[in-house]
């Protein structure tokens, strides 16, 4: 019995995948070209964005220092000079589109559908413009180095953890770089729960638990992550990037490597970001989260307290255990 459960289960899965599938093909079509893609070899990042003109410029200096070879952006009919900037780069192919960012499974479906034309047989991260990605020896071992590691062990993804970024003592103001904005963390507070169904660890907790969601904290976010996946044809995430099919993509090695997503949503100002995506309606569970910002009215700063920390590198999130190297060396 338990052996035809599982033949189910993974047939479920399978329908399941090929439905998401052709729901990304369909979604594609809501994307007009701007500029397009460069033949270039090398490990491409994908981004749906929308009025993310103040973040770009350090965006894409960190993933350019990572390694990556090329962008591949969907501006969601930003009003800032987004695109424009965009535009401008010469390692940039831009997609535009005014469609649904709720409707297209939060940008997920236009990402696969540019995933499925480009990114098959490479190296693709998904990140959103608010995430820098840091791993052990980041400064020193690129994205190349660190996927050609992964691929001599037939391993195909990464795993990171969301790490969310806030204001508090000696912050810098709304022209400092982006992570001397938001320099303080949540070092413990975090739990995990395996996901039987996907085979993935469920992480949460942090400042955002414990400021919006001290009362049901089974609503706060998600801080799980798969960000960097040796592409396929026929792979699609599932909910964000938390989890993907096939379901072994969300398996981690003991021996493997992990990383994390240093989380910059809550720059000062994010009040009016809260404000007008609540507005918007288009954000996930009718903008529960964005609902919950304003419901309680923390900002940036009010999300420090005394058991805080100041980020000071990668070697302090591996000390503290938000990172591993694993045999990484």
């Amino acid at each position: 019995m338990r052996r035809l459960d599982g033949c189910l289960y993974k047939l479920v899965l399978r329908t399941r995948r090929q439905r998401l599938f052709l729901r990304n093909w369909r979604k594609g079509l809501d994307l007009a070209p701007v500029t397009p893609p460069a033949c270039r070899d090398g490990i491409l990042a994908f981004a749906c964005l929308r009025n993310e003109a103040r973040r770009l410029p350090e965006f894409l200096a960190h993933y350019r220092r990572l390694g990556v070879a090329q962008f591949f952006m969907v501006d969601n009919a930003s009003t800032d000079g987004t695109a424009a900037l965009l535009a401008a780069q010469p390692d940039v192919a831009l997609w535009r589109t005014s469609a649904s960012y709720r409707r297209a499974r939060y940008g997920m479906d236009w990402l696969a559908a540019l995933k499925r034309r480009h990114g098959c047989g490479r190296w693709c991260l998904t990140v959103d413009a608010d995430e820098l990605l840091v791993y052990p020896d980041w400064e020193t071992r690129p994205l190349p180095a660190l996927c050609a590691w992964l691929e001599a062990r037939s391993l195909r993804s990464f795993p990171a953890l969301l790490l969310d970024l806030h204001g508090g003592p000696g912050a810098a103001g709304p022209e400092g770089r982006i992570l001397d904005q938001v320099p303080w963390f949540d070092p413990g507070t975090y739990r995990a729960q395996r996901d039987p169904r996907y085979g993935n660890d469920w992480i949460q907790g942090g400042p955002r638990e414990r400021a919006f969601f001290g009362a049901d904290p089974w609503q706060a976010p998600a801080l799980n992550k798969v960000p960097l996946v040796k592409w396929k044809f026929g792979q699609t995430y599932v909910s964000s990037t938390h989890h993907l099919l096939p379901r072994g993509l969300n398996q981690r090695r003991e021996e493997a490597p992990t990383g994390v997503l240093l989380h910059t949503k809550f720059l000062p100002g994010f009040a009016e970001r809260a404000e007008e995506e609540t507005r918007r309606r288009e954000h996930y569970g009718d903008c529960v989260e964005y609902r919950a910002y304003l419901a309680r009215a923390a900002g940036p700063q009010g999300l420090w307290r005394p058991g805080s920390r100041r980020l000071a590198g990668w070697r302090q999130l591996e000390a503290l255990g938000l990172m591993s190297r694993g045999v990484w060396i």
